[in-house]
């Protein structure tokens, strides 16, 4: 390595306060001992990671990406200091999480009050979105995905596995017939998930293998609270993940249907993950801990 570590806890100062002048002041360093930190560490890596001039300082695009590898760097040095002095670090600071629309709403949400009581020194900075894997690459520090994960860079702890279930409305109902033929079933579909808009999903009836056409002649929606909404609204019959229906099955607004047709899909899985570290920060670790609390009844 042809850096010095000791520069990146500076290089780190020079962004947050944005400028030399004033990260030496918070450092408690020269101006000039802080610039040559920076024109070292730069000469180390081969790279400009900040454009500066008399008036102006601008962190290149090299600059960002390195700036967010020196946050854990500074980071871990920091909880490993605290853990070797025998001290346990309090939760504090910033943490950004990516989580999908229908969990936010469905399963976190009600709970974030109580997070927040709990642990009120962490500034959560929550993102819902459906690219949590995507954003985990560059910004966020812990985002919850749906389905299978292939990336084995991650970290990855499930939090919610359950059954796919065909649902539909008490009123539509009686327009079902009663055996439970695929052809019989596919007519029935007005909309699903996107995730599940394949010409070939494959399903088993009674055991036996089969699939249906759940990608022709069917509208996708990326959100399933979407389509619960829709189906107790009478539209058809669809596919549901049994964590997001088991409320409504329970007051009666859904009806599971087609029993015996059953996915030959992986269960419908909610999974957290976050970036291999050897050290997790104290703020991470205790969120996930929260995760697994609410998820465990789902």
């Amino acid at each position: 390595m042809k850096w010095k570590i000791d520069d990146v806890p500076i290089f780190a100062a020079v962004v947050e306060k944005n400028g030399i002048t004033a990260a030496a002041e918070h450092l408690g360093m020269p101006k000039s001992t802080v610039s040559t930190a920076i024109t070292r560490l730069e000469t180390g890596l081969g790279l400009r990671l900040i454009d500066r001039n008399s008036r102006n300082l601008r962190v290149t695009s090299e600059g960002e990406t390195f700036y967010r590898h020196a946050q854990r760097i500074v980071e871990q040095v920091t909880e490993a200091n605290a853990m070797m002095a025998g001290h346990t670090a309090v939760p504090s600071g910033r943490l950004s999480v990516a989580v999908p629309p229908a969990f936010s709403q469905e399963i976190m949400a009600r709970h974030l009050s109580g997070f927040r009581a709990r642990w009120p020194e962490i500034e959560l900075d929550l993102n819902i979105t459906t690219h949590g894997l995507e954003l985990i690459r560059d910004q966020v520090d812990v985002a919850v995905v749906v389905g299978p994960l292939e990336d084995s860079d991650y970290i990855a702890r499930t939090l919610v596995s359950g059954r796919l279930l065909w649902v539909t409305s008490p009123a539509y109902l009686p327009r079902l017939d009663a055996e439970p033929q695929l052809e019989n079933l596919s007519r029935h579909v007005q909309l699903c998930e996107k995730r599940y808009g394949l010409a070939r999903v494959p399903v088993r009836i009674d055991g036996r293998a089969g699939h249906i056409d759940l990608l022709h002649g069917v509208s996708h929606v990326n959100d399933p609270l979407v389509v619960r909404r829709a189906v107790v609204a009478g539209a058809g019959v669809s596919v549901l993940p049994a964590h997001y229906c088991r409320e409504q099955l329970r007051d009666g607004s859904l009806v599971e249907v087609f029993q015996p047709v059953e996915f030959d899909l992986a269960a419908s899985k909610l999974t957290v993950i976050y970036p291999s570290r050897r050290l997790v920060s104290p703020r991470v670790r205790v969120f996930l801990e929260f995760l697994s609390e609410i998820c465990a009844g789902v």
